[in-house]
């Protein structure tokens, strides 16, 4: 089921970073830092309940990573207010990424807030 979009709520990528003294496992040793910003424009009192995230990497691997709330909350945003939070990744190698939040307004409408895409770039020659 697709969820509408709500006008004025706002997903901003602030910044992504690679961050190699982060933990990351062998077989995906390059860990990348974002830093989110959720902006809420609109006249609604917002709650964020879940989140995906989708990373295609460069040698095709797709990995989808759904769960409740944002970073362990579930974070209710007023009209004019924003909520910013920072988590991590870890690839292979240079990986595409896009998702959404998905959430409920103050009449319990559901909605969905997509993230725009952005890149994890590997450090050069990996």
């Amino acid at each position: 089921m697709a969820f509408p979009g709500l006008p004025g709520l706002r997903v901003k990528i602030e910044k992504v970073v690679f961050a190699p003294q982060l933990e990351a496992p062998p077989e995906k040793p390059f860990p990348f830092a974002y830093f989110i910003h959720i902006i809420n424009e609109s006249s609604e009192t917002v709650t964020i309940l879940a989140r995906k995230w989708i990373l295609r990497d460069t040698k095709g691997e797709l990995v989808v990573v759904e769960g409740a709330g944002v970073v362990g909350e579930t974070p209710q945003i007023k009209p004019g207010k924003s909520f910013s939070y920072n988590s991590y990744h870890v690839v292979a190698c240079d990986s595409k990424v896009a998702g959404a939040f998905f959430g409920v307004d103050s009449e319990e409408k559901r909605f969905c807030a997509k993230i725009s895409p952005f890149t994890l770039k590997c450090p050069s020659g990996q």
